[in-house]
């Protein structure tokens, strides 16, 4: 964690939060060079600010959030702005990006397989061109209204469980 803060607080914020490593009483410059020494090292940096002082690490950041409440000059430089004031709200983000993925690696794999198999089929002469042309289509509207399903419901049910 990098804060302008003062020591005591960054530590009781750290304590509060298990995490590990902070830097108190840091400048909006040194955030930059930080979040800039971190990304030479092959790391993938997510930055989260509020303030006209986090600017420069956000534009920095592979990926930058800034919050609701954050300054204005933080959200247009910002990647992403949570519209709650909770940091719970990245955790809910993380989620539906991965389950985004997972949906998009799925769909990829299905049309590159049945789309394969239907040209297949066609070339061997196992199925009509128009046969073809139907299932292609029909594959992918089935396809496109799976994925229409809502990933706040798949995120509500893994929170239940």
């Amino acid at each position: 964690m990098l804060t302008g803060d003062g020591e005591a607080a960054a530590k009781a914020a750290c304590e509060a939060l298990g995490i590990t490593e902070y830097r108190a009483q840091v400048l909006p410059d040194e955030k930059a060079d930080i979040v800039r020494s971190l990304k030479e090292r092959g790391r993938t940096v997510v930055m989260v600010g509020n303030g006209i002082n986090d600017s420069p690490a956000l534009s920095c950041a592979d990926v930058s959030v800034a919050m609701r409440d954050g300054s204005d000059i933080a959200k247009e430089v910002a990647d992403i702005t949570l519209l709650s004031e909770d940091i719970d709200g990245l955790v809910m983000l993380r989620h539906l990006s991965k389950a985004l993925f997972e949906r998009i690696n799925h769909n990829y794999r299905f049309i590159l397989g049945f789309n394969t198999s239907l040209l297949l089929l066609g070339i061997t002469g196992a199925v009509a061109p128009a046969t073809s042309a139907v299932l292609h289509n029909a594959s992918t509207m089935l396809l496109s209204a799976m994925s229409m399903q809502s990933y706040l419901t798949e995120y509500a049910k893994e929170e239940s469980s």
